[in-house]
């Protein structure tokens, strides 16, 4: 087993894996991939779910589990050598996996499967599969299946370059700033850039887009100056706008093709457009719908977001002296007014939440919550950062997970989870396979020898992140494919994430989160009373972005002809929801990875449409906490088992009933936002 890629028998080998490790991987994977899917599609092998999934779900799963790999070292450890290594062997596999979902064979034995003679789990995941052959192109034949195919690599391919530009044009910035720009930086901030200059054994201090340091620039920086540098650089990246050479990372191109191939795609199947193909397998039953939900929910919020831009305009002019703040301005307005009017500011925050504290009262709530424990565990790792941990409940391996959360270069930006392995009674061996996920987040590092601050927005995203790790690890499903978070719809996959961001909000649970850096007090009840006091500041404007985001990606989908500029559509949407217009040389499209290089296309509306089922779910355990707010140990178990554990083996909806009795109500949403 010299291949690192090729050995199965336990956890990555992150820390051996080197670029010319992967071609010769691969292509061992795909011959034995594709040798496993003539043997079950011979006219005399049986149409029998465990005899498929012997032989051919065997395969797949370690190509599955190799690639999987790559694609995370891609991800957060970019070399050129690994990223060329990546897209060398990227069309091979998408091309098998086109063909495996396209084989007519294949389709017509799964078809021929007795239902009778499977359990609840295999009768779903066949149910899926069916509806994915067709969905893949299993009833197209001749010149149609064939085009379908170059969609699906060219797809691939232009998705892959969408990323690369994506990173690239964020890490090429620099901008090394003098000490009085700085001025309102927060300490922890200019320490790092400053750090950050000397390694390069440059003066001044070196200011990047990664969001520890674009973020609190935006927010603290007095210079107007230096903010609106930050701004432009960041929202014209990857695009035509983009200042010198900077342009060579235009993603406008990638975004037309990708667009015009995606409408192929959908009238080759026989749709109309391709938000048609989006919400076949998703809550959803059309974009209609969507688009309905979103206008709804826009119409809602909008008299709460004009209030919010009223109050930053009258601060902004009677306290800052900016009678027309520009785009650059608002984060810094906006902080400004909410410690003037809440008397706290997210620096003071931010001394109280170090990295270890907010992880162990994380690991407390889950243990407390869903009767497990959380401890240290051994694997092979890809950077010195990285973290591992074995999740156990009576004594028994549940799941296992890395944590990655430091921000560097080379990692992609943004935070996510993503699966190392799925729970899966082997039918190979008759074992189980336990879980194992990545958590990756994008944080500052600590500075001078302390440990690293996190803003109550990060322990949000960590909080959200792990969400889905509990999805995907706390599963009880022995059927891969209908397992943690595989085969649950889509616009229902963001509920456990969202619904561990309440928790943020607790006292109950802030108490065991949180040390002062310097003191190791914990966060004063005054100020966690001021932070709930704002924790609907601006809750309107920000609900108003989520829909632009959401309405636009559906609306690119639907009604946008790909041949056009897709710009006007976006000014469309801005005019009818949003409350602040952005510059005309913004270009956030240009980098908008959920829709062109991350899953989420004719989907970014799952946000908000899962957000309905997340804050309805909380609101039981609002219902049931005990009077000094703890939460109620039995509605845990009852969400665990209804909603984490059942995974994507029946429909979200049932799930959803299972735990609350009925179907969800947007009234707890909009109470826990301040807009009911």
């Amino acid at each position: 087993m010299s291949n690192p890629l090729l050995d199965f028998s336990s956890l990555p080998a992150f820390d051996r894996i080197t670029p010319a490790d992967v071609a010769p991987a691969i292509n061992t994977l795909l011959e034995r991939a594709s040798a496993a899917l003539e043997t079950v599609t011979a006219a005399e092998f049986p149409a029998q779910w465990n005899a498929i999934a012997q032989v051919l779900d065997v395969a797949t799963e370690e190509l599955g589990r190799a690639w999987g790999a790559v694609s995370h070292l891609n991800s957060v450890a970019d070399t050129p050598e690994l990223r060329a290594a990546y897209n060398e062997a990227l069309p091979r596999v998408t091309e098998f996996w086109t063909r495996l979902g396209a084989d007519e064979r294949l389709y017509a034995k799964y078809k021929a499967i007795d239902p009778a003679t499977l359990n609840a789990e295999q009768r779903q995941a066949l149910k899926n599969a069916v509806r994915n052959f067709v969905l893949s192109g299993a009833e197209l034949t001749g010149a149609d299946k064939e085009r379908f195919a170059q969609i699906q690599e060219r797809q691939a391919e232009l998705q892959q370059k969408f990323s690369e530009n994506t990173l690239d044009a964020t890490d090429a910035f620099a901008y090394y700033a003098s000490a009085d720009e700085l001025d309102g930086v927060p300490d922890d901030v200019r320490q790092t850039a400053l750090q950050a200059a000397q390694v390069e054994g440059q003066q001044g201090y070196k200011l990047t887009l990664k969001m520890p340091c674009y973020l609190p620039v935006m927010q603290f920086a007095r210079s107007s100056a230096l903010r609106e540098r930050l701004y432009r650089a960041y929202t014209t990246r990857a695009s035509d706008q983009a200042e010198g050479d900077a342009a060579r990372f235009d993603n406008s191109a990638f975004i037309r093709e990708i667009l015009a191939l995606r409408q192929e795609e959908a009238r080759l199947l026989g749709y109309l457009n391709f938000g048609e193909v989006s919400v076949v397998p998703k809550m959803a039953q059309s974009p209609a719908e969507v688009v309905g939900f979103l206008r709804d929910l826009a119409r809602r919020a909008r008299p709460h977001a004009e209030k919010d831009v009223a109050d930053l305009r009258a601060f902004a002019a009677d306290h800052l002296g900016l009678s027309d703040p520009q785009a650059w301005d608002w984060p810094y307005v906006a902080e400004k007014l909410k410690e003037a009017r809440y008397a706290f500011s997210e620096q003071e925050v931010k001394q109280y939440f170090t990295a270890p504290r907010v992880l162990a009262g994380l690991f407390k709530i889950i243990e407390t919550l869903f009767e497990v424990a959380i401890r240290r565990d051994e694997a092979p790792v890809w950077h010195p950062a990285v973290e591992f941990y074995r999740i156990e409940r009576g004594g028994q391996l549940v799941g296992q997970f890395y944590l990655d959360q430091p921000a560097r270069t080379g990692k992609r930006g943004g935070a996510w989870m993503d699966d190392v392995r799925t729970r899966w009674l082997r039918p190979d061996t008759g074992q189980l396979q336990t879980p194992v996920a990545h958590l990756v987040c994008n944080f500052a590092e600590g500075v001078d020898g302390n440990p690293a601050l996190l803003t109550h927005d990060d322990v949000i995203t960590l909080f959200h992140e792990f969400g889905h790790g509990l999805h995907h690890m706390l599963t009880q499903v022995n059927e891969r494919d209908v397992s943690g978070i595989g085969g649950v719809e889509w616009d229902a996959v963001e509920l456990p994430s969202q619904f561990m961001e309440n928790f943020c909000w607790e006292w109950k649970v802030l108490q065991h989160m949180t040390a002062h850096v310097e003191t190791g007090e914990p966060l004063p009840r005054a100020l966690f009373d001021k932070m709930i006091a704002a924790k609907n500041f601006q809750s309107g404007m920000q609900t108003l972005r989520q829909i632009e985001f959401a309405l636009f990606d559906m609306l690119l989908h639907t009604e946008h002809d790909p041949a056009q500029d897709f710009l006007p559509l976006l000014e469309l949407v801005r005019s009818e929801v949003a409350v602040l217009q952005p510059p005309a040389f913004s270009r956030t499209a240009h980098t908008f990875s959920h829709i062109f290089a991350g899953g989420y296309a004719a989907g970014y509306y799952s946000y908000k449409w899962a957000e309905v089922l997340s804050a309805d779910a909380y609101a039981a355990f609002e219902e049931t906490a005990a009077a000094d707010g703890s939460p109620n140990p039995e509605t845990g178990r009852r969400y665990r088992q209804a909603i984490l554990e059942a995974g994507g083996s029946r429909p979200a909806m049932e799930s959803f009933k299972a735990f609350r009795g009925r179907e969800p109500s947007l009234d707890a949403l909009l109470r826990h936002q301040g807009m009911a």
